[in-house]
């Protein structure tokens, strides 16, 4: 028995019965250059938002650097000064240093570290991008 949906289609027909195979592939190339078309677009909006967010988080990170530098500059000497009252100004600068150094190399590595992890290319897109290959593949077999 043949099922009509709800626009009184007979879903047991083909869709453009009266089309030769040359329109028909014609059709398909443009269906397969407007996929190709959206996923493009799909790529170019997640890097805009990809884009919009290292901004804000640049922003932040640089406001809270500065920030940071300051109270880092004024908390060195005040523990350097509180050291002077018990050993030599030189040394108790020096193991201030000596303290910060170490504290740059940790972070600088561990930056770096973070750093090669990242991934430049969107995930979605191009995983969508691979299945859409593959599926052009399979078309032409």
């Amino acid at each position: 028995m043949a099922t009509i949906d709800l626009t009184g289609r007979d879903e047991t027909q083909p869709l453009e019965a009266d089309k030769s195979l040359g329109e028909l592939f014609s059709k398909l190339g443009n269906d397969f250059s407007q996929l190709v078309s959206t996923q493009l677009e799909l790529a170019k909006m997640e890097l805009k938002e990809e884009a919009a967010h290292a901004a804000k988080g640049s922003g932040m990170l640089a406001g809270g650097a500065v920030a940071g530098h300051l109270a880092i500059l004024l908390l060195s000497f005040a523990a350097a000064w509180g050291l002077v009252a018990v050993i030599p100004a030189g040394v108790a600068f020096l193991i201030v240093g000596i303290l910060w150094a170490a504290a740059a190399a940790a972070l600088a590595s561990m930056g770096r570290r973070e750093l090669r992890a990242l991934h430049p290319v969107p995930p979605q897109s191009k995983e969508a991008l691979r299945e859409d290959i593959e599926w052009a593949r399979q078309q032409r077999h």
